[in-house]
């Protein structure tokens, strides 16, 4: 049986919003393995807040620019293990600089970006530099870019949370505001993608496993279970994919609704959404 820790305990707690005991049965039966349980926990009904996309990293900064065009915008997350270095003037200058550089060379992965150079130094040597003066463990590995029409950027909660979408159509005025809005909408509600076509089988194929398992511990008959998954699952897509989300400033209309009050062939190509963990 595996070892499980308060530590682990405390972990899925902070991840999901479930009961510490709850939890603790739960790593149990998954033998300490956290998504597992957080599946477990979901079988059983528990309300779970899971975040899904959001990166396992305690502190750190993250930035989300755009070109002054706003057709091409970067994001990056940088990594560290203290909140005190984590706001402190030098990292948040370190990170905003990277994502200066990113954004001003186009680039579009992740280690041309480590070989760019601010003040003539690498990106990464400027990373160990600060490693080796703050004695902190580190990591840049996450980073993203989009180039479209129109591209927005939104950073959240004092840069612990950074959000970059592309919309299909460029850039009057109006299209503009509704990109951020959008931006605004994928920091807030997290989907996991942007329409139902864009998820993936996997995710559709639990989703309907946890709704049959709940459905049966409620006492419906079998030939039932099928039918009442699916219908949980079309409340999955209206909750955790982006166009038919309720749009968080008119929860009357879904952001897809709210996009094409301006065209009706406007639309989101591509989201990114960096998240510190806790």
């Amino acid at each position: 049986m595996a070892n499980i820790t308060a530590a682990d305990v405390a972990k899925l707690r902070r991840q999901t919003g479930a009961g510490m005991m709850d939890c603790k049965r739960a790593l149990q039966e998954a033998e300490g393995d956290s998504e597992k349980a957080i599946e477990i926990l979901r079988k059983k009904g528990a309300k779970v807040a899971a975040k899904r996309a959001d990166k396992d990293a305690t502190e750190g900064y993250v930035i989300a620019k755009t070109s002054d065009d706003n057709t091409f915008g970067v994001v990056v997350m940088v990594n560290c293990e203290t909140d005190f270095v984590g706001k402190g003037d030098e990292f948040v200058k370190f990170v905003t600089n990277l994502a200066n550089v990113a954004l001003e060379n186009r680039a579009t992965d992740i280690e041309t970006v480590k070989a760019l150079s601010i003040d003539d130094v690498t990106v990464e040597q400027k990373l160990n530099d600060l490693i080796g003066k703050t004695g902190e463990k580190m990591e840049f590995d996450s980073f993203a870019y989009i180039e479209a029409p129109v591209v927005s950027a939104y950073n959240h909660l004092g840069n612990k949370i950074g959000t970059l979408v592309g919309l299909s159509m460029d850039g009057v005025e109006e299209v503009m505001v509704k990109g951020h809005d959008v931006a605004m909408q994928i920091a807030a509600m997290n989907p996991i993608a942007i329409d139902k076509g864009d998820v993936t089988q996997d995710v559709i194929d639990k989703e309907l496993e946890i709704g049959k398992e709940l459905a049966r511990k409620e006492g419906k008959p079998e030939q039932m279970l099928e039918k009442i998954a699916q219908g949980r699952l079309g409340k999955f897509f209206k909750e955790n994919t982006l166009l038919n989300q309720e749009f968080v400033k008119d929860s009357k209309i879904t952001v897809g609704e709210y996009l094409k009050q301006s065209d009706k062939g406007l639309t989101v190509s591509k989201f990114y959404r960096f998240a510190l963990g806790s």
